[in-house]
């Protein structure tokens, strides 16, 4: 049986950046429905942001308590695993969506559960996981927000080997001994991280000669190094040929390196890539090619549509929670205003239905042992751009809170200023408990602050925020 029921708005996808975009639309009056196959919170809540923080938390905690001096000698023992990944699963709710769900019926959304696919414009068909069937119509939107997957290689054995990816890496139940991890990017070093100061004995394969390679070039020297004074074997340089476990399922798996040598651990992870989830939920039925990338102008809408929404991983523009969000909060406001019929919808720089910080004011932190954090352009961006630009470096380990806050902290810090406008294009930084310190960067980039008017911005003494006071010290000379 096929029930068909129509709506202002469906999304398929219930994910954080779903939820946010029926958050809106509902908030603005409108119907909406959203169709998930998964579970309610999606991949950021149960396989991704929520539990590799929560498995990474306690290993930055014990090394900020270590570099305090009267604190140091209490926390020199290993973490109590079996409490942690405890925690982990608490954090996640122990894989069990009800809350979500309960808040999604709490603002009037109305969920589907089961296989989302496109049937035609402004057409979903739901099967459901009782063989139920529904069509949803859409008087004005149809949004994909169906996130993100984890691509592996093609590699000789690898099928079998029953490699960990990024869902297994942060859901796994016990220590592996010896884990091997494939990629030196957030995922790769974060669990590298997080693993290593579990217990196991990590070796970290990189094909490039640093991580992190999106970010400048010092934040991955930083990370290479405390890996390797954690216990990690990390090499750069180092391609990855096969993959062997005999044993299929169980066993020690053996990686076979490029240059014929091999690496045997009890778990292999492999943090190679992302592919959007676009396969199978029927953009053929609309002239678009099935598992694509979704391409969108900055309200969020697919091009050559004027129906069809994409947010979130899936339109490629920044892979990340955060952003995905801000993408479903600007998304869901040019809908409404569309539904309107408001005349003029505000998609010029910074408008309020153009998304404009995908490409002026991204920012992120990675949470390995030191943090990084980085927002806007680094150098080698704006340069690219053909911005006139100057960078500011400054050690972080010079600022008086630093020091309070550890005991030879090491850090650094860079400001990228555009010298035509006088204003700041990225910032970034490099050192333990960083990452509290990027908003403060957001806000001056998206706001393209004047140079002259962060100088009255006073950083409060003793923080390590007062290296905004620093740069621009150094920026003026």
């Amino acid at each position: 049986m096929t029930e068909a029921v129509e709506y202002d708005v469906v999304v398929l996808g219930a994910g954080p950046v779903g939820e946010n975009v029926a958050d809106r639309t509902r908030a603005a009056g409108l119907s909406t429905a959203v169709v998930e196959s998964e579970l309610i919170g999606g991949e950021c809540s149960y396989w991704a942001c929520v539990p590799s923080k929560a498995l990474l938390r306690p290993a930055l905690a014990r090394a900020d308590a270590r570099r305090v001096p009267g604190l140091a000698g209490s926390v020199q023992g290993p973490l109590d695993a079996k409490a942690v990944l405890a925690r982990r699963d608490e954090r996640v709710g122990d894989w069990n969506d009800a809350g979500q769900a309960e808040w999604l019926d709490s603002i009037g959304v109305r969920l589907y559960r089961g296989h989302g696919r496109l049937h035609g414009p402004r057409s979903v068909v739901v099967d459901g996981p009782e063989k139920e069937h529904h069509l949803l119509t859409a008087r004005h939107a149809v949004v994909v927000a169906t996130g993100s997957r984890a691509v592996l290689p093609d590699l000789p054995g690898l099928a079998g080997a029953r490699p960990w990816t990024s869902r297994e890496a942060t859901s796994a139940r016990e220590v592996p001994d010896r884990l091997v991890v494939v990629g030196g990017g957030v995922v790769g070093v974060e669990m590298a991280t997080a693993w290593q100061a579990l217990g196991s004995r990590v070796t970290l394969l990189v094909r490039d000669g640093g991580v992190l390679p999106r970010m400048e070039p010092f934040v991955g020297e930083h990370v290479v190094d405390a890996l390797k004074e954690a216990g990690a074997d990390v090499r750069l340089h180092t391609s990855v040929a096969a993959v062997d476990r005999p044993g299929g399922s169980t066993g020690p798996v053996t990686v076979v390196l490029g240059d014929g040598s091999s690496v045997e651990a009890d778990e292999v992870l492999f943090a190679t890539g992302r592919a959007p989830r676009t396969a199978g939920i029927g953009l053929e039925s609309v002239n678009l090619a099935d598992g694509s990338w979704l391409t969108v102008d900055d309200s969020c809408r697919v091009e050559g549509t004027d129906w069809l929404y994409a947010v979130g991983d899936v339109n490629h523009r920044a892979l990340l929670t955060h952003q995905g969000k801000y993408q479903a909060r600007i998304a869901g406001a040019a809908i409404a205003a569309r539904a309107q019929k408001v005349p003029l919808l505000e998609t010029d720089r910074w408008g309020a239905h153009s998304a404009t910080a995908d490409h002026a004011a991204v920012p992120q932190v990675v949470f390995t042992d030191p943090e990084a954090a980085a927002v806007g352009l680094s150098l080698a961006e704006a340069e690219r751009a053909g911005h006139r630009v100057r960078a500011v470096d400054y050690d972080l380990g010079s600022v008086a809170g630093a020091g309070l806050y550890a005991e030879n902290y090491r850090g650094h810090a860079r400001m990228v200023v555009d010298l035509d406008r006088e204003i700041v294009l990225g910032v970034t930084f490099v050192g333990p408990g960083v990452g509290e310190l990027l908003h403060s960067a957001t806000v001056a980039v998206a706001g393209e602050v004047p140079i002259d008017r962060l100088w009255h911005a006073v950083p409060a003494f003793p923080t390590i925020s007062e290296v905004w006071l620093r740069l621009l010290e150094a920026y003026r000379g």
